[in-house]
């Protein structure tokens, strides 16, 4: 399964994106999902993440600015987010895999950048 990440871009403080994660094939079977985010000399910390049956998780940091969603099917989830901060600037990655943190496929990512 190919992942492909989109939705990434400039925004000013205080504005909205929403990325997309499409994947190659059918993620009906793709029983967990998840957005992580990167910025150099960090380590990869996980966003948000989703279970076929729409169970949500958050990282505590990112609960109420952030929405995770899936469309099983469009082959899609989502990441929409809000009140966005220069910290938020990454690249965004999502992930696939049978469970929470068991990930079989990556994308490559979408950037982010916050900024006035």
């Amino acid at each position: 399964v190919q992942l492909v990440e989109s939705g990434g871009g400039l925004v000013h403080p205080g504005g909205s994106l929403r990325l997309s994660c499409v994947a190659s094939e059918t993620i009906t079977n793709i029983n967990f999902m998840a957005w992580y985010r990167q910025t150099p000399g960090k380590e990869r910390e996980m966003v948000a993440g989703i279970y076929g049956g729409g169970t949500t998780y958050y990282t505590d940091s990112f609960k109420g600015r952030f929405t995770i969603s899936r469309d099983n099917a469009k082959n899609t989830m989502y990441l929409q987010m809000t009140n966005l901060t220069p910290d938020d600037t990454a690249m965004y990655l999502c992930a696939a895999g049978g469970g929470f943190e068991e990930y079989n496929f990556w994308g490559q990512g979408t950037q982010v950048t916050v900024s006035s």
